[in-house]
């Protein structure tokens, strides 16, 4: 808040008196100093200066991208951080190098004249892509008197509903299809109106995927559409961006004191299913400046959906969210009523289903709000793992009172004799029978024994930083090995 009153104070924080310019490289290298400080993100400079003292990081982190292209660390350390919104008074200018643009992003006549076929003759991709994976995706379409079918040849067969995420709105059609650690985007304003609703199918075993779009008046295409931004492109997923749609608050409740499930609603021209143990970003405008926080979806219980199906028309997206009074975030999340919009973005990380494949243990570690990402692991495993043996959750709170969901977790387990929870608590009453303390070697290895000796396991853990970073090298001290342990960010 301290930083958004700096913006909107009128200071000239780009020492530019509002001048924009192109910047060199030559000339970035000259401002490499703390109280002359100018960073390149993504194309576009910063004096980062004004910023120092105001940077959770300190200053020591900002002054590693000193005077260069601070892109790479940046999407380390905070991809999800809307630099834009945060740092845009501090804009002076964009690089001089001009981008390479693709042939196909210059066309601005209708994509393709052939009625039944669009397929473009050209695709985006980078040098290095190229190399390590030459078979790159292609689409083509078709139609008949009502309806238009995209289709988009992936040319592997690791692919899922979850791997596709359609929107169409205002005459933009986006479809991004990620193939292994790679995102193919079409992307299209199209040549007639459709309809709000489409399906998507996909044929696994071929890579196929299928978009079927209704057509709002029952007349021929000529082409499917002109190309915008990024389209029939194939680039590493760490290089897409972020892209978001607006979904709808359609309720919340509360699950202890200080936490809430709230639920949103995509909106009908989209398909988006988040896949286990991946997060997505919320975006809010606060006294003017774009806001993004990280969260992971849940399941919207514990119990009432033990199998929790996944359809092409799942709408809902769950979010347990922990309310802190004196935060910038939630506090505004929590004012939002009934109806209220939302900006969601697509799903990132970098969890992998085939983890949790032929495994036998699975021991879940968390921390407060840290539980989330576990949520939808734990019912994956118990409902479609055959050859598990055993789920141990160890879960550290405060006090009783903020362990999230705790009599659903007892359920589960009176349910399961597969599943074992132990509640730690750091701060409890007198009435307190259970573990208590901080993560510690004797906590852990009491608890977390594989069920039979060298059993496939896999330890997920998710808490504060200083909590993973203790947990991660407790777990090593007990002869786990770095591929059997998977980190969250909280």
């Amino acid at each position: 808040m301290d930083w958004i009153r700096v913006t909107k104070s009128g200071k000239d924080l780009t020492g530019l008196k509002g001048r924009l310019s192109e910047v060199t490289e030559e000339e970035l290298k000259k401002h490499n100093k703390k109280d002359d400080c100018w960073i390149c993100i993504r194309g576009f400079v910063y004096n980062v200066s004004p910023y120092m003292e105001y940077h959770p990081g300190g200053e020591d982190e900002l002054m590693r991208a000193a005077g260069s292209d601070g892109t790479d660390l940046f999407d380390q350390v905070h991809r999800w951080v809307n630099y834009e919104s945060m740092l845009k008074e501090c804009l002076v200018g964009r690089m001089a190098v001009k981008p390479i643009v693709p042939k196909d992003h210059r066309i601005d006549y209708c994509e393709e004249k052939r009625v039944l076929n669009g397929m473009l003759p050209e695709i985006q991709v980078t040098d290095k892509l190229a190399t390590e994976n030459p078979s790159s995706p292609s689409y083509d379409w078709f139609q008949t008197d009502s309806l238009v079918t995209i289709v988009i040849y992936t040319k592997q067969k690791a692919i899922s509903l979850d791997s596709v995420i359609v929107d169409h709105q205002d005459g933009s059609f986006r479809a991004e299809t990620i193939v292994k650690d790679c995102s193919y985007l079409i992307h299209l304003g199209l040549s007639h109106e459709v309809q709000e609703d489409f399906s998507v199918r996909v044929v696994e075993n071929v890579g196929k995927v299928e978009i079927v779009l209704k057509k709002r008046e029952n007349t021929s295409w000529k082409c499917l559409g002109h190309p915008l931004e990024k389209h029939n492109s194939f680039i590493p997923k760490k290089d897409a961006g972020l892209y978001f749609r607006k979904c709808k608050l359609i309720s919340k409740e509360d699950i202890t004191h200080d936490t809430k499930l709230f639920c949103l609603m995509l909106p009908p021209s989209t398909h988006l299913q988040v896949p286990i143990g991946l997060h997505v970003y919320l975006k809010l405008t606060i006294t003017g400046t774009e806001i993004v926080k990280p969260y992971t979806p849940v399941s919207d219980s514990l119990l009432s959906k033990f199998k929790e199906p996944i359809l092409p028309n799942n709408k809902c997206i769950y979010f347990l969210i922990k309310i802190y009074p004196a935060g910038l975030f939630t506090p505004e999340f929590d004012h939002l009523q009934i109806g209220d919009l939302v900006s969601v973005s697509s799903p990132e990380g970098n969890f992998k289903i085939s983890k949790l494949q032929e495994l036998e243990d699975l021991f879940l570690l968390a921390a407060g709000t840290g539980f989330t990402p576990m949520v939808k692991i734990l019912n994956y495993a118990l409902t479609n793992i055959p050859s598990l043996r055993k789920v141990k959750l160890m879960f550290f709170n405060k006090t009783e009172d903020d362990i999230i969901w705790r009599s659903q977790l007892e359920k589960l387990a009176l349910k399961d004799e597969r599943f074992d929870a132990e509640f730690v608590l750091s701060a409890p009453n007198s009435e307190w029978n259970g573990k208590q303390g901080h993560i510690s070697p004797a906590l852990l290895s009491d608890f977390f024994k594989r069920s039979v000796e060298k059993s496939k396991v896999l330890l997920c853990i998710c808490g504060p930083t200083p909590f993973t970073e203790q947990g991660i090298m407790l777990l090593q001290d007990l002869n786990f090995s770095t591929d059997e342990i998977h980190s969250f960010t909280a």
